[in-house]
C-alpha cells in the first residue's frame, strides 16, 4: 500500500509539473521597456490591446527613463525596448546589444512656464534663444534629471545654447516626466516636456506652453531587436512580432489613431 501510494504520489507530481510546464509553454507575453511618456500619455492602454487581439501576446510594460530601460536591456530582463535617444539607441546597436533598430513615431518636445513667462520665452525665435533668457534670469528650471530620453535631449540643447545649466534656478529631480511636472507647477518653474505627456498632464496649476516649433525640439522614438547571440534566454520570436508589427500599416495606424482631448500625440514614420 505504501509503495503504491509513493507511485500515486510521483505520478501526481509529475502530472503537476508537466501542467505547470505546459501553463508556462502557453504564456504568450513579451516584457517591454519603454519611456514614461509613452506610458502616462496612454499610447500603450490605446495600441496593446490591439496588437495582443490579432497576435495573443501580451505585452507588460517596464515604463522608466530611456537611460534605465537601456540598462535593463543589457542586462537581458527585456525582451524588447521602445525608447526616444537616437544617438543611444545607434550606440546600442554598434555594442552588439541590438541587433536592429527602425524609427517608429515622432513628437516634439515644448517648454512649459508660470503663466506670468517672467523670462519671456514666448517672444523667442529659437530654442537656444529660449534657453539663454531662462537662464540669463536665473528663472526657476526643473529638469528631469534622470537620464531619461527628455533629459538627454534638454543638456544637449543647453549644450547647444552654450549655457551652463547649473545655480540655485537649475533644479535636477531625478524624476519621471509627470511628477517633474507636478513639481514645477508647484515652484512656478519652467520645465522641459515631451509634448504628449503635457497634453495628458491634468494638474497645470499656473503653467502654459510658451514654447514649440523649433526643429531641434524633434523627438524621435525607435523600437529595437535585442540580440539573441548576447541574450539567447529571451523571447526573440515574440519580441520579433511586436517590433514587426509596430512597423506594419496595421500597427502604424493604431499609432495615429491614438488622440488624448482631440489631439494626435504621436506621428508614425516607420520606412519614411
Amino acid at each position: 500500500m505504501q509503495h503504491k501510494a509513493r507511485i500515486a504520489l510521483t505520478a501526481i507530481g509529475i502530472l503537476g509539473l508537466s501542467m505547470a510546464a505546459q501553463a508556462q509553454d502557453g504564456e504568450q507575453y513579451i516584457t517591454l521597456a519603454s519611456t514614461t511618456s509613452t506610458e502616462a500619455s496612454g499610447l500603450f492602454d490605446s495600441i496593446i490591446p490591439k496588437f495582443t487581439g490579432k497576435t495573443g501576446i501580451e505585452v507588460r510594460v517596464v515604463a522608466v527613463g530611456t537611460g534605465q530601460a537601456f540598462e535593463i536591456a543589457r542586462r537581458g530582463d527585456a525582451d524588447s525596448l521602445l525608447v526616444h535617444d537616437t544617438v543611444g539607441e545607434e550606440a546600442f546597436v554598434e555594442e552588439g546589444y541590438g541587433t536592429e533598430r527602425a524609427d517608429v513615431m515622432y513628437n516634439d518636445f515644448v517648454i512649459i512656464g508660470p503663466d506670468g513667462d517672467p523670462a519671456g520665452i514666448a517672444d523667442a525665435d529659437t530654442i537656444a534663444e529660449a534657453l539663454q533668457l531662462i537662464a540669463e534670469a536665473e528663472a526657476p528650471f526643473a529638469s528631469r534629471g534622470d537620464d531619461s530620453g527628455t533629459n538627454r535631449a534638454e543638456l544637449r540643447l543647453w549644450e547647444a545654447a552654450g549655457v551652463k545649466a547649473d545655480g540655485e534656478w537649475y533644479r535636477e529631480l531625478g524624476s519621471g516626466m509627470g511628477p517633474t511636472l507636478n513639481t514645477a507647477a508647484g515652484m512656478d518653474a519652467y520645465v522641459m516636456s515631451d509634448r504628449a505627456t503635457w497634453v495628458a498632464f491634468e494638474n497645470p496649476q499656473n503653467l502654459e506652453l510658451l514654447f514649440e516649433g523649433d526643429e531641434a525640439l524633434f523627438n524621435q522614438y525607435g523600437s529595437l531587436v535585442i540580440s539573441e547571440e548576447r541574450h539567447p534566454h529571451l523571447k526573440h520570436d515574440l519580441a520579433g512580432q511586436w517590433h514587426q508589427w509596430l512597423l506594419s500599416e496595421e500597427g502604424q495606424q493604431a499609432i495615429a489613431d491614438f488622440t488624448v482631448n482631440g489631439q494626435q500625440l504621436f506621428f508614425p514614420n516607420a520606412a519614411e
